[in-house]
């Protein structure tokens, strides 16, 4: 654990004194997560649910905010199981899923969500000749009924691609009134209006919380992040964490603490349910 100032570190200080008030909100990919090839294959760190049930006690609530589908997410991670001992001590897991378009609780175990965004049929429809365009067409579709995101990390040069991908992907996109949300080797088209920032108000504010961490480790997360520096500026305690990789270095500026990947995440949540038992 590394604190980027010294206000880092009274802010983490200032956090562990205000952690019964605390929501304690993580990105999912690269944070509670390892990054694999495969997205399908992207199974919760072995050691997450043991470390946010050893948390539950400590804090106002839980909270994983994605960009994946919540159906998915719940599978990959295992929430549902850390759902049932998170809430044998009174706390409650909550899941945003496609930067909050869906959600999910431990007390409303139902799925909510839009229909999927206008537009995103025919952006679909029209991607295999995007690709071949951008000289990328064995980039890997991932369909999450209410986005859709191309893959270049199987690709031979994954950053080429993604770089040659982006400009096609965001003017398609906006002619179909969709937006664009570039991640680490991968390029994710959804439907407006909702992101991880807003997500994270809607848990300060339903839960009236006095204190906010969130960890991210990608160009999605900065929303969140954002968020979470409006809130501190209203006298919220807050901690903004980086899971750092040698892909994505966009956070560290933004951060208060950097950790090195999902390990490093887990060190910071497991010492703080320590420090507070």
């Amino acid at each position: 654990m590394q604190f980027t100032s010294p206000e880092g570190e009274r802010k983490y200080a200032d956090l562990l004194a205000a952690l019964s008030g605390t929501v304690v909100a993580c990105d999912f990919d690269g944070t509670l997560s390892p990054i694999v090839d495969d997205p399908t294959r992207a199974h919760i760190h072995p050691d997450a649910g043991e470390v946010l049930v050893e948390l539950a006690p400590h804090v106002l609530g839980i909270a994983v905010v994605t960009g994946r589908p919540a159906r998915q997410v719940l599978d990959l991670g295992g929430l549902e199981d850390v759902a049932d001992q998170v809430a044998k001590v009174g706390t409650e897991l909550h899941v945003f899923g496609q930067y909050g378009n869906e959600r999910w609780s431990s007390s409303n175990r139902r799925i909510v969500g839009p229909r999927p965004p206008h537009g995103l049929a025919t952006f679909e429809r029209d991607l295999p000749r995007l690709l071949r365009r951008a000289d990328a067409a064995e980039a890997f579709i991932e369909d999450k009924g209410l986005a859709v995101a191309v893959h270049t990390r199987r690709m031979e040069d994954p950053e080429g691609a993604f770089e040659r991908l982006l400009p096609v992907l965001r003017g398609a996109a906006e002619q179909h009134d969709l937006t664009v949300e570039p991640g680490r080797n991968v390029i994710e088209v959804r439907s407006p209006g909702m992101d991880k920032g807003l997500a994270v108000d809607r848990l300060v504010d339903e839960l009236q919380a006095r204190g906010i961490l969130f960890a991210g480790d990608d160009l999605g997360d900065v929303e969140a992040f954002e968020s979470v520096a409006a809130w501190a500026k209203e006298g919220l305690a807050t901690l903004l964490v980086c899971s750092a990789s040698d892909e994505q270095s966009a956070l560290v500026p933004l951060s208060d603490v950097v950790v090195p990947g999902p390990d490093g995440v887990l060190d910071l949540l497991r010492s703080l349910a320590r420090a507070a038992g």
